[in-house]
């Protein structure tokens, strides 16, 4: 437990011991920025939020200043919104019933730059004191560079654990970009449809987000709705509300592969499932 970093900002929701609330977490969210990880990982969120076995836990990487912003929060400055943003995540963990919420504090530019190791050595020191069952991050194929960014430290991270101390399954998620284009034999389907009240209460938190000027609550709810409808064409819909994941798990346990190779074969599963449908049909 020496592993911990003293100067990781961790609040407990139950007001518990630190240290025990992270070492009791079964499921485990990686992400950059305050929300993403109620936009990525409701549906782990649920499975654990009545249960006596799971415990679920967030890391939010980045220090959350520099979002858009208008109405009345267009003349915040960077500092208060970085405040304001950290009060929203604590209140999402508390509605969410979290075992633990970590506040790395980095710089979008730190997090991006592959030379610096803070973010790898911070979540290094975090996995080792957890020990996640279950891990979830960031997707490879998202276009939001910070997303991309704390996938791959993530990586790096794991990579730097002992076999017998790493994640059973590791997930990447979808944020900023969908992972509807995967093909669906693919694709790793959460259930997001129990509880919608808490599903919409933990994005509703995010105010200086929605009054900001991103409605990100109404296009992630929405966005799982769609998952649902659209997955089978010629199926009712086994439940109303799903996120998409691919499983990284394998690329996480090969320390030689290159995360642009391994999500590189998906997209080529996709473009071989278009052809070969087109030229079915001509």
């Amino acid at each position: 437990m020496d592993t911990l970093n003293p100067k990781l900002n961790i609040f407990v929701p139950d007001g518990g011991e630190q240290v025990a609330a992270l070492a009791r977490t079964t499921d485990l969210c990686i992400a950059a920025h305050q929300d993403d990880i109620e936009t990525m990982a409701y549906g782990p969120i649920a499975s654990c939020f009545d249960s006596k076995y799971r415990f679920f836990s967030g890391c939010v990487l980045s220090d959350g200043v520099g979002p858009p912003r208008t109405g009345c929060y267009e003349n915040y400055t960077d500092e208060q919104m970085k405040e304001i943003r950290i009060t929203e995540q604590k209140n999402a963990a508390r509605i969410g019933k979290y075992s633990a919420q970590v506040f790395l504090g980095l710089k979008s530019r730190q997090i991006k730059d592959g030379s610096d190791s803070s973010a790898a050595d911070a979540i290094e020191k975090l996995l080792l004191v957890a020990l996640p069952e279950t891990v979830y991050t960031h997707n490879l194929a998202d276009k939001h560079d910070t997303h991309v960014a704390v996938a791959l430290r993530a990586i790096e991270a794991i990579r730097r654990l002992p076999f017998d101390k790493r994640p059973k399954r590791v997930y990447s998620m979808e944020v900023w970009r969908g992972l509807d284009w995967l093909c669906d034999e693919d694709k790793t389907i959460f259930d997001t449809s129990p509880h919608p009240d808490l599903a919409a209460s933990l994005l509703g938190v995010y105010d200086s987000q929605i009054a900001g000027g991103k409605r990100y609550d109404s296009a992630a709810l929405g966005r799982r709705i769609a998952n649902a409808t659209f997955f089978a064409s010629h199926k009712t819909d086994s439940c109303p509300s799903v996120s998409y994941g691919l499983d990284i798990t394998e690329l996480v346990n090969d320390d030689d592969a290159k995360p642009e190779e391994f999500i590189r074969r998906y997209i080529d599963n996709f473009s071989a499932e278009v052809a070969a449908r087109l030229n079915k049909l001509r």
